[in-house]
């Protein structure tokens, strides 16, 4: 059998990591192509790893791929992800907030026999809140603390002028929608926007920011309230090289294709 072709958007500490897994081989994946802000950074570093793959366009990755997974800043998503939906390729999605701001991407998939896949990144527990919302779900709340730097340049602090170097002890800086938490935070909170997709939608979850110079990794709490269980869950992820996202999402993503092609799928 001829192995899936996968290719990557966005080499930084996720894409990478990817890349190395789809090298190895042996799991009916083969990576085919990649496409990075910066074409010399990323060739040397595929040289030094030993993988020899094209560095395309983002807008050409569907050429050379049926999978295509985004593992770029937020401002590149929608250069990678409508041509590979507009070529019906299946996209595995790591900046989940821009699904809320380019919407149109979802029937966009569905007419043109593309697939998006959100995979659960830092979070915990989706399969219970994916469950609970075939029912209904009176409430969800996120509450996600972080150490000051990992929420550094976000849209929402410059906004309001706060300068999280300045933060010494545990402050909420934002409460809101899961929405808002994505406009105002598009690179940092992309779990909030996971779990409202996979629950309640965006307007009616809850979030809460916390930066908190007091913990060394990202702590994230889910509370939902429904009618078939009421459940709670705390993970903490180590932060991975980029402080922004947490060593769990790649290790996630990696899940997220094997089931791709797996024999046996554990899990909703």
């Amino acid at each position: 059998m001829t192995d899936k072709g996968v290719a990557i958007a966005g080499l930084g500490s996720i894409g990478r990591e990817v890349a190395t897994w789809l090298s190895t081989g042996g799991h009916g994946l083969a990576l085919k192509a990649v496409s990075s802000g910066d074409d010399v950074k990323v060739t040397d570093w595929l040289n030094g790893a030993g993988i020899k793959v094209p560095v395309v366009p983002a807008g050409a990755l569907s050429d050379y791929a049926e999978v295509i997974v985004e593992a770029a800043p937020p401002a590149k998503f929608d250069g990678i992800a409508r041509p590979a939906l507009e070529a019906g390729r299946t996209l595995v999605v790591l900046t989940s907030s821009a699904l809320l701001v380019h919407d149109d991407l979802i029937p966009l998939a569905a007419e043109r026999g593309g697939r998006i896949i959100v995979p659960s990144g830092a979070l915990l527990g989706l399969d219970a809140v994916v469950a609970a919302a075939q029912g209904e779900i009176e409430s969800v709340t996120l509450v996600t603390r972080k150490p000051p730097r990992g929420l550094a340049g976000a849209p929402y602090l410059e906004k309001e002028g706060i300068d999280v170097g300045e933060i010494v002890e545990p402050t909420c800086i934002f409460r809101g929608s899961a929405r808002d938490a994505a406009l105002g935070f598009p690179a940092n909170v992309n779990v909030a926007v996971t779990l409202s997709l996979a629950g309640i939608g965006p307007d009616r979850t809850t979030v809460e920011i916390w930066a908190d110079p007091t913990v060394e990794r990202n702590v994230h709490r889910i509370d939902v309230e429904a009618d078939a269980a009421r459940f709670s869950m705390e993970i903490e992820g180590v932060p991975s090289a980029n402080p922004r996202t947490g060593k769990l999402t790649p290790l996630s993503t990696i899940a997220a294709l094997k089931r791709l092609g797996a024999s046996l799928v554990v899990g909703t």
